[in-house]
């Protein structure tokens, strides 16, 4: 493996190292690869953001403590001072509303 890091390489892609023990020829991206698509995860997250972003400040209020807090619908409410009816509500209304934006 050593010896195979000296030799110049074009890509990620086409760089080989030998698995001594499989002996089996592997690519770099094959071995630091932990098998997540991560363009569309990255997607994911920058296309929520931009819903989350759009919110009016209460909405984000309740999906931040929600879902990034992990915060139960009573606790939100009393953070809040509303009841947990009102939270069950606004976060169903939200998570209806973002899916539309996303079908859209």
């Amino acid at each position: 493996m050593a010896l195979e890091s000296s030799s110049p390489i074009d890509s990620l892609e086409s760089a080989m190292y030998t698995d001594y023990k499989t002996d089996k020829s592997v690519s770099i991206v094959e071995k630091i690869s932990n098998n997540v698509d991560e363009a569309n995860l990255i997607t994911n997250k920058v296309t929520i953001h931009k819903l989350i972003e759009n919110l009016e400040q209460r909405d984000k209020e309740v999906i931040m403590l929600r879902f990034y807090k992990e915060k139960t619908q009573n606790q939100v409410a009393k953070i809040l001072g509303i009841s947990q009816v009102q939270v069950s509500r606004i976060e169903k209304r939200i998570l209806q509303n973002m899916k539309m934006e996303l079908v859209s």
